[in-house]
């Protein structure tokens, strides 16, 4: 790939003399026009992109938010995102207030939603964009850099960089707007298919906040031939059970998120397809422009020992999730929902064929979620059932060091009842762990500590 963007070629290039873009001594030459046409483009560029920002401007950080949220909520109203009545709100409060009844019974940590709520599609995205400006600016700042740096990277003669400047930072303005595009089509088209505030395996809603999408409920149940009460409720188990391990396991919230933004720090642009795209633009014409910048950008992961620690930590940690909520809720369900086999099969084919956290991650972050990967954590959390019972299963989130690891996925027997390499799970007195968990809850720090570290520690 070229790290020169938008087709430049660089200075002492072999390639054809014509497309120097020094010739002349205008670098913007190559792209069918002069300098000040170029800047020309850009300004009415920016001012295109300030149209689209909200009052109150995106923040400090490199993704204009208020378009990528104007951008999603555009997606949704376009295919129909109705208003929630007062019956569904009701309905809604309802199941999970049954569900937390239930998973009493299922699991030792308590009720973790205080604020039932039903949302509409828009509302989720409103509900959930602080914590996707958290997840996505790594790769936003990552982007902008690879544009904006690539033009201003030293290239350019001397006597050109006090006219490049300016540009150079437009330039990386684009790039934000570029970004926030992406995220604001992949944020609206999950919305279109999320059913709760969990869905796609991180902590999104508020605290105290559980949420189910009455849209989203109703779709899931299409073609199940189950009744609407039993989706809405087996729904609402597994967002209760996800919101019962985010309020009351206090160090996983701030692991999956740091997970994800170690994860995506180590993440490259591929400029290409954008460099093909814009070659040869007619620069007078920002419409053009901004139509070549709307492609969907393509990432890929360094193959670097902390890149593959990261993602071994990330993917690990949402399978770990994952398949205790499986585990948790398939329990619970089967004496009392007739279709709960049913259900939960609906569930896993949804993961196999790509459900909104598969696409979520492959997207946002370029990580793609095999379902193999917590179909073992399933089986690791109900061996860890049957050997030591709900409460030495749920005792592992006492502490991170705890935790199962990746290896551990692999050799799940070997987890609960030791190998030769390790101690035992059944032979650990983990009080030492809890003890010490429960007297530093009140100092803890979201972040902080070694218990961010401690999977990657235990092998």
């Amino acid at each position: 790939m070229s790290d020169t963007p938008f087709g430049f070629n660089r200075p002492g290039d072999d390639d054809d003399k014509s497309r120097d873009p020094f010739q002349g001594g205008d670098p913007f030459s190559a792209m069918g026009g002069d300098m000040r046409q170029f800047a020309d483009m850009l300004h009415r560029f920016a001012d295109m992109i300030g149209q689209a920002q909200a009052p109150g401007g995106p923040g400090d950080g490199p993704v204009n938010w208020d378009m990528a949220k104007n951008i999603a909520r555009h997606t949704v109203s376009s295919s129909g995102d109705p208003s929630i009545v007062d019956v569904e709100r009701r309905q809604v409060a309802e199941a999970l207030r049954l569900a937390d009844l239930w998973l009493d019974e299922g699991t030792t940590l308590p009720a973790g939603i205080t604020k039932p709520q039903a949302w509409s599609r828009s509302e989720w995205i409103e509900q959930t964009l602080p914590v996707w400006t958290k997840v996505c600016d790594p790769i936003a700042a990552r982007m902008v850099d690879s544009m904006g740096g690539a033009l201003g990277g030293g290239e350019i003669p001397a006597e050109m960089q006090a006219m490049a400047g300016p540009l150079i930072g437009m330039v990386r303005q684009m790039a934000g707007a570029m970004v926030a595009g992406q995220a604001g089509q992949a944020i609206g088209a999950l919305a279109q298919e999320v059913t709760s505030s969990t869905d796609v395996g991180l902590p999104l809603a508020p605290d105290g906040v559980g949420a189910l999408l009455p849209s989203g409920v109703e779709a899931f149940g299409k073609g199940l031939e189950v009744s609407e009460d039993e989706v809405r409720l087996y729904l609402a188990l597994r967002e209760a059970a996800h919101q019962r391990l985010f309020a009351h396991v206090p160090w996983l919230r701030s692991h999956i998120l740091g997970a994800v933004e170690d994860y995506a720090r180590g993440i490259t642009v591929d400029l290409s397809g954008i460099e093909q795209a814009v070659a040869g633009l007619d620069l007078s014409n920002p419409e053009a422009i901004q139509e070549a910048l709307g492609g969907e950008l393509s990432l890929q992961p360094e193959e670097t020992p902390q890149q593959r620690a990261a993602l071994a930590r990330l993917e690990t940690a949402l399978a770990l999730v994952e398949g205790w909520v499986d585990t948790v809720v398939n329990e619970v369900a089967a004496d009392r929902l007739p279709n709960a086999v049913k259900l939960a099969e609906a569930v896993r084919r949804r993961r196999a064929t790509g459900g909104p956290a598969e696409r979520t991650f492959a997207t946002l972050v370029g990580l793609e979620l095999r379902p193999r990967r917590l179909r073992e954590a399933a089986t690791l959390w109900r061996t860890l059932s049957s050997v030591r019972g709900t409460e030495g299963r749920d005792a592992v989130w006492e502490h991170p060091d705890l935790l199962p690891t990746a290896e551990d996925l692999d050799d799940p027997d070997g987890f609960v009842h030791g190998r030769e390499e390790i101690e035992g799970l059944s032979d650990l007195d983990i009080s030492a762990f809890t003890d010490e968990a429960r007297e530093d809850k009140p100092n803890d720090k979201p972040g902080d500590g070694e218990g961010d570290e401690g999977p990657e520690k235990r092998s």
